[in-house]
C-alpha cells in the first residue's frame, strides 16, 4: 500500500521561512517525478513545483525564487523550503506522484502576522 505522508507546516509570519517533507512508502520513489501542489480555500488547487526523477525542477511563477523542491531517494523524502513567506502562499500543501496517481494527505501552512 502506497502512503505519501506530508509534515512541516504551520503557523509563520510574513517572510518567514518553513521546510516542508513528504514520506513516500510502498513505492519505488526514485523512477518517479514528484510534485507539490498546494489549494487555498475558495481557490483551485495549485501545481507549486515539481522535480522530475533526474533532479530537474520546475516552479511554478508565483514561488519562483522563494521556494526550493529536493528529493532524498535513499529516505523516500521529498522536501520543500519555503523563504520570504507571503499571505497568499497560505494552503493546504499535499505531495503527489502524477504517474501512478498518489496524493498525500497535505499540511496547513499559514502565513500570518
Amino acid at each position: 500500500q502506497v502512503q505519501l505522508v506530508e509534515s512541516g507546516g504551520g503557523l509563520v509570519q510574513p517572510g518567514g521561512s518553513l521546510r516542508l517533507s513528504c514520506v513516500a512508502s510502498g513505492i519505488t520513489f526514485g523512477l518517479y517525478s514528484i510534485d507539490w501542489f498546494r489549494q487555498a480555500p475558495g481557490k483551485q488547487r495549485e501545481l507549486v513545483a515539481t522535480v522530475m526523477s533526474g533532479g530537474a525542477t520546475i516552479y511554478a511563477e508565483s514561488v519562483k525564487g522563494r521556494f526550493t523542491i529536493s528529493r532524498d531517494n535513499a529516505k523516500n523524502t521529498l522536501y520543500l523550503q519555503m523563504k520570504n513567506l507571503k499571505p497568499d502562499d497560505t494552503a493546504v500543501y499535499c505531495c503527489h506522484i502524477p504517474g501512478p496517481g498518489y496524493w498525500g494527505q497535505g499540511t496547513q501552512v499559514t502565513v500570518s502576522s
